[in-house]
């Protein structure tokens, strides 16, 4: 079986097919952002499943994970560990959305390509962008836990400036190689990183205890703060953006739902053990990230052990940004798959030029959490929920109420769009209290960020 004729989608969400026009065929480059690749001199479509599924997990577990304690310490154990629950429910249905969609149109390979096919060229230049300004400012956000790390592994030796720098150095390094396939070594070794820097903070949460804690079950907290914390939660879900990138590299875009799965089952385990159990051990009182709760010497440990994390999770991010940028200017062309000057100069290119970027983000914004927030409120809450209920509707069009199990589906997939409604206009209402709420400036400084 050719390449063009293997799509076949899963008929539990779509009821029709791929359909090829007799005609006048698909060609491997209608179906494949990459086109043909049989004599190809660089080929993308080369990952397994299971280097896909690390892919996923390196970009959407990382240390963030361990601000999740203070999440359930505003919520409450029941509340959050339910809120968990919900968003990784949701999480995975809305990914599963995206590789229906994906299956049906395998010429997509970004949310701006998506955005062509709803919205035209329009749409298409509104969600590459905001794709882009939301990877750019996560990759900002790694090279500000870079700065935090390194002044507490070194008691601020030395200017925060200069720690940016290094660590702007080492991403662009990281990012350099042009497959996905050969960026899965580095997700290995960033889960491995942030999977023993959670364990060891688990155990001296509870070795360090002192005394009796107080857990709460619930807890009475003020709408802004209990929205906050949820959006904490949501925000540790968004990896959806980079889906298309991804599956457009697998040798089998079919076989996504095991990448999916091998995500969602893994992050939520981590979340919900990790989150509840620090909680119990430190109280209501733990810090965010958790390891500034520990003890001086274990906390420069455990953020010693979250350097591979702290990188390579933004090199993932970063390549995912890189791509969409290199596939725009190249797709069609030879030199996509060339080794030639023009080729490695661009791609070498892009990379600098997208990593100095998220390093003038990361130094100029003095609120520059506020402002992630903000983002990922604006574009986070679409490119995870949202879209993936409007490409539900689009493939469906027509059959909404065709049968019973159309009419529940259509009235989900109307609900997610209304929750990314809601999570867009509250989270933009939160964000924009809190940058007119916080006045440090602390922007181009030496100035300790731990």
């Amino acid at each position: 079986m050719s390449n063009e004729e293997s799509y076949v989608v899963d008929k539990g969400v779509i009821d029709e097919p791929l359909q090829k026009d007799e005609d006048k065929p698909f060609s491997a480059a209608d179906l494949e952002p990459f086109g043909n690749e049989e004599t190809a001199e660089v080929k993308y479509r080369t990952m397994k499943w299971w280097h896909c599924g690390m892919l996923m997990i390196a970009e959407n577990v990382s240390v963030g994970i361990l601000s999740l304690p203070s999440a359930v310490a505003t919520l409450g154990m029941g509340p959050a560990a339910i809120m968990i629950i919900f968003i990784s429910a949701l999480s995975w249905y809305t990914g599963y959305a995206i590789g229906q969609f994906k299956l049906r149109h395998p010429h997509i390979h970004s949310m701006g390509d998506a955005g062509e096919l709803l919205m035209g060229r329009f749409g298409r230049e509104l969600l590459g962008i905001g794709q882009l300004l939301l990877l750019i400012f996560l990759m900002a956000s790694n090279i500000l836990t870079f700065n935090i790390l390194m002044n507490v592994l070194t008691d601020h030796g030395a200017c925060t400036l200069v720690f940016g720098v290094v660590g702007l150095v080492i991403c662009f390094l990281g990012a350099l190689p042009r497959t996905m396939e050969k960026v899965y070594w580095m997700s290995v070794a960033s889960f491995v990183s942030v999977l023993v820097a959670t364990i060891i903070t688990m155990i001296t949460a509870g070795v360090e205890t002192k005394g009796h804690v107080v857990n709460e079950a619930t807890t009475e907290v003020s709408f802004r703060e209990g929205f906050l914390a949820i959006t904490n939660i949501i925000f540790a879900y968004l990896a959806h953006v980079a889906y298309f990138g991804f599956m457009s590299e697998t040798e089998d875009p079919r076989t996504f739902n095991k990448s999916l799965a091998m995500l969602q089952i893994i992050d939520t385990v981590l979340y919900l053990v990790s989150a509840l159990l620090i909680y119990h051990y430190v109280g209501p009182n733990v810090k965010s990230p958790a390891i500034s709760s520990l003890s001086p010497l274990m906390s420069k440990i455990a953020w010693g052990i979250a350097i591979p994390t702290t990188i390579l999770s933004g090199v993932v991010l970063g390549h995912v940004a890189c791509k969409y940028i290199y596939v725009r200017i190249f797709r069609g062309s030879n030199q996509m798959h060339s080794r030639s000057l023009l080729s490695i100069g661009s791609w070498v290119a892009i990379c600098l030029g997208v990593w100095l970027l998220s390093w003038v983000v990361a130094e100029s914004i003095p609120v520059f959490n506020d402002l992630l927030s903000l983002i990922s409120a604006l574009f986070g809450s679409w490119f995870s929920f949202g879209l993936p209920a409007v490409f539900w509707l689009h493939m469906n069009k027509g059959q909404y109420f065709q049968n019973y199990k159309k009419a529940f589906l259509t009235i989900t997939n109307v609900l997610i769009f209304g929750i990314s409604c809601a999570i867009c206009g509250l989270g933009l209402y939160v964000s924009g209290a809190a940058i007119h709420d916080d006045s440090r400036s602390n922007s181009w400084s030496c100035a300790n960020s731990a």
